[in-house]
């Protein structure tokens, strides 16, 4: 029999061990009964400091290895590996000491289960210490750290780095030899534990604090190179559209949602509400796939295990298409989970300069036309405060891409079919818009290409568009020297220069 060793991660400003609830002891007791042929020998509860704002994602990172070291010995010297478990921004955490220090070696970590990880990112970190600190029912009375709440930001520079790797590298690291990744978490609302003043503790297409999007690692990138500028026989510049310059889809990662569940809570929480006695209870679903990831030895098992998780995913979407909230003394409210997607805008230029000033508009049709979108499509968006260059969409999919209409238990249409588009654009215009450095207005016209490769449903997909610095000649000149004397002050005088016709190649 195989000795198990298990290690979980807890999430954002957690301040007690208790977060893990009765999870742990369930592993310990249903192990041998899920005909594993383990013995769990020892289960590591992690405990680190997120809710001081000088701690960031690297810190924890190098303390985690350190940990390790220290509290793993027997399986860094080889004699063994050990399972990841972990929560919420424990994801990102484990994420990053992952690649720090094993993306391209043998991890001691063979399987690593994330539970609603935060992975690109909470639309609730933009809120702030303050106002995150007094929504209670999330957070333990403390407010979370500004380090670590910079990085779970929406479209965050440390996130968009990680992220990017994991897309063009991720193929590489599936393996035996390295990590078995999984995703499972909730696309439910703990409507006791919503915050009216805080309308994302209610977002549809979450939990109440991660997007399904958001947590699914199986995400894709699209560069968009806007062509070098030409020169109108009148003398303007101007630039053609936008280029797919290059596409890239992350690994295929097991993504698995599971039916009543939310971030956090002792009833609905995808971690703390599991029960210790195995039964009829709503925590199996969960307990059940943990172990079918744990079970998973090779790359053919990884794969069935991912087409599986994905058939049961649409079946829990199917059942929870519809919530009804009965409300006493009022009416009942009705809910229509449709599947949404993310979108991560980053906007710089041919020199690497951050682009921080730019209007983006969305259009379909074929003639490229914002008012051709969808009524609804709209759900959300961001623009990063730290990193301004990005900005973060969130779409209703079903409503972009059509949807049959929905009726309630007696057939009555709750909502009639819609009609979604199969195309997609996009425009930007950026500024400054004159003077020495400037840059050109642009589109991507509406094509089912872009259509397909930016929206996929339970996704993120990360979009970088690259514009062209425009340098006007005048930023630099060379003057030859008029004659056998220096010219005057007022000869020199070169304050007043303002851009010309040309610019620098």
């Amino acid at each position: 029999m195989e000795n198990l060793t298990i290690v979980f991660v807890h999430g954002w400003s957690v301040t007690n061990i208790s977060t893990y609830g009765e999870l742990p002891l369930r592993l310990r007791e249903e192990v041998r009964k899920a005909g594993l042929n383990y013995e769990v020998k020892e289960i590591f509860l992690g405990k680190y400091i997120s809710f001081h704002d000088e701690v960031r994602m690297g810190d924890l990172s190098r303390a985690f290895q350190s940990a390790v070291k220290e509290q793993l010995s027997d399986i860094m010297n080889g004699n063994g590996r050990f399972i990841g478990i972990t929560h919420s921004t424990g994801g990102p955490v484990v994420r990053d000491w992952w690649h720090r220090y094993y993306e391209n070696k043998q991890c001691p970590m063979s399987h690593w289960i994330m539970l609603a990880p935060a992975n690109y990112g909470s639309a609730l970190a933009q809120l702030g210490k303050g106002r995150l600190g007094r929504l209670k029912a999330w957070f333990d009375q403390v407010e979370p750290g500004q380090g670590v709440l910079d990085w779970l930001e929406l479209g965050s520079n440390e996130a968009w780095k990680l992220n990017l790797d994991w897309i063009i590298n991720g193929d590489n690291t599936i393996s035996t030899q390295n990590v078995f990744p999984f995703v499972l978490t909730g696309q439910s609302i703990d409507r006791k534990l919503y915050d009216n003043l805080n309308s994302y503790t209610g977002e549809l297409g979450s939990d109440g604090v991660v997007r399904v999007a958001a947590a699914n690692l199986e995400a894709r990138y699209i560069l968009l190179s806007q062509p070098a500028p030409v020169k109108e026989a009148g003398g303007k510049w101007i630039t053609g559209d936008l280029e797919i310059t290059r596409f890239q889809e992350a690994p295929k990662t097991p993504l698995r949602i599971i039916a009543g569940k939310s971030h956090s809570g002792d009833s609905m929480g995808i971690l703390k509400s599991v029960k210790k006695t195995a039964g009829n209870d709503k925590s199996s679903e969960t307990v059940k796939a943990i172990f079918d990831c744990i079970r998973v030895k090779t790359t053919q098992e990884y794969t069935a295990l991912y087409n599986q998780f994905a058939r049961e995913t649409i079946g829990v979407q199917q059942q929870e298409k519809i919530e009804v909230e009965d409300r006493l003394l009022l009416s009942d409210r009705i809910f229509i989970h449709d599947r949404f997607s993310m979108v991560i805008f980053k906007v710089v230029d041919s020199q690497g300069y951050a682009v921080n000033d730019f209007d983006l508009l969305i259009t379909a049709g074929e003639e490229s036309d914002p008012n051709h979108l969808p009524e609804g499509f709209f759900v959300d968006r961001q623009r990063n405060h730290v990193n301004a260059e990005t900005i973060t969409y969130y779409f209703n999919y079903d409503i972009m891409n059509g949807t049959d209409a929905v009726l309630d238990k007696n057939g009555k249409v709750i909502r009639p079919a819609l009609m979604g588009i199969d195309s997609l654009g996009f425009e930007i215009r950026p500024r400054p818009e004159e003077g020495f450095i400037k840059y050109l207005p642009c589109r991507i016209r509406a094509t089912k290409e872009l259509y397909d490769k930016a929206l996929v449903p339970n996704s993120t997909t990360l979009i970088e568009i690259c514009l062209q610095r425009v340098v006007h000649s005048e930023v630099f000149q060379l003057d030859a020297l008029p004659g056998d004397s220096m010219p005057t002050k007022k000869q020199g005088d070169f304050k007043n220069i303002r851009p010309g016709t040309e610019i620098v190649e």
